[in-house]
């Protein structure tokens, strides 16, 4: 019982020392004088540290800040930053402002593309910019720039000229020629030697090849520049480059990749089958199968035996199937959107069949066997009906 007194006293005298007004007088002893001032000087490093860090990121941001300033100046100015070169645009009709700027951007005419469209907004230019083919110099200002959109654009005189299907690069050099657009000899040496920046450009095997673009000059009707032959050349290959990329859809390089073919391989295909189907879209897929066959079957059929590569390149037999195996070097012709398919996505209700002929009005048909094959030509003989005797 007295313990127990003697806790309870202790207990409460504890909690009167804890509260103030009853004639008790806190004082700070040592101990607490030190840890106060240990916890000023943790508080203190806290506001060092913070300030710094507001003084680096102030810096940051302004330097950020002085170098766009910089950046945009020079670009203004036509000034720095690896310029001083000469570069071709063409700026097609109907094309918008946003359009020309990403052009000029793209030849290094300009490095920020959205401060020349703010631009030529404000200065009420973009409404006056005209179509055309432009040499500019990468030193231009914006104002340069623009007065060369206002005051040059539809300089250039142009020509409609339509490459057919089957074209050879030799057919379209000669067909650009009579049109005015280049001499033949400033298109073979854009074909042969321009810089084009396209993927399948860069994957073919030139020194295999004839032509190193052959096969990629997209057959379709175009307007072409016409005023100084050799930067005409180089638009015009490059129009038919860009007209081909288009048609190159993922579905159609996803189609070659897994079937086993790269895309000059497909592009090859594709010449063969343009070639052998002899421009019927309806029987492209079925001559595509059969090629497609042979080349998944090379034990058996080593060689495609394919006619129009005894003649290309001339007759000189470097493409020639008939003695050499699988796919020639590459295209002998500018194929059709149409056979690209064919040869990307060949029909499957021909698998198995490694034969095809036609007769005298370019009915196809299709066998399995050598002998099918054989007999197929003999009774077409007989009915006077095998293009053979034509």
């Amino acid at each position: 019982m007295d313990d127990k007194n003697i806790n309870e006293s202790n207990i409460n005298n504890d909690d009167d020392d804890f509260v103030i007004g009853k004639g008790f007088e806190i004082s700070e002893t040592p101990e607490t004088v030190s840890c106060k001032k240990g916890k000023s000087k943790h508080s203190a490093g806290k506001s060092a540290v913070k300030t710094v860090v507001w003084i680096v990121s102030i810096i940051v941001v302004s330097v950020g800040l002085a170098f766009g300033v910089i950046f945009a100046g020079a670009d203004y100015m036509g000034i720095g930053f690896g310029r001083g070169t000469e570069c071709v645009v063409e700026v097609s009709k109907g094309t918008s402002t946003k359009a020309i700027a990403e052009q000029l951007n793209e030849c290094g005419a300009v490095k920020i593309p959205v401060l020349f469209r703010l631009y030529a907004k404000l200065k009420h230019y973009d409404s006056q910019f005209k179509y055309g083919v432009y040499n500019f110099n990468n030193e231009a200002g914006y104002e340069a720039l623009s007065q060369m959109l206002i005051k040059e654009g539809s300089a250039a005189e142009s020509a409609r000229v339509t490459i057919p299907e089957m074209s050879t690069v030799d057919d379209i050099a000669k067909i650009l020629e009579e049109k005015g657009v280049c001499t033949k000899a400033d298109f073979i040496e854009e074909v042969q030697h321009g810089e084009f920046d396209y993927d399948f450009v860069k994957q073919i095997p030139g020194e295999k090849v004839y032509y190193r673009l052959e096969g990629y000059l997209f057959p379709e009707t175009y307007d072409f520049y016409s005023y100084e032959s050799k930067e005409c050349a180089h638009l015009a290959v490059d129009k038919m480059l860009k007209t081909l990329d288009s048609k190159l859809t993922d579905k159609i390089r996803e189609s070659f990749t897994k079937g086993g073919y790269t895309l000059h391989d497909g592009m090859t295909l594709a010449s063969l089958v343009e070639l052998e189907a002899g421009g019927s879209p309806e029987e492209m897929a079925n001559v595509a199968a059969v090629f497609c066959n042979r080349l998944n079957n090379k034990a058996d059929y080593p060689k495609l035996q394919s006619s129009p590569t005894q003649k290309y390149p001339y007759g000189s037999g470097k493409y020639d199937t008939y003695k050499s195996d699988g796919l020639p070097p590459g295209p002998l012709c500018s194929p059709s959107f149409n056979s690209i398919k064919a040869a990307a996505e060949p029909s499957k209700s021909y698998d198995g069949y490694y034969y095809f002929v036609t007769d005298a009005q370019m009915k196809f048909y299709y066998n399995k066997t050598l002998n099918e094959h054989n007999a197929t030509i003999n009774r077409l003989k007989k009915e006077n009906n095998w293009i053979g005797d034509k």
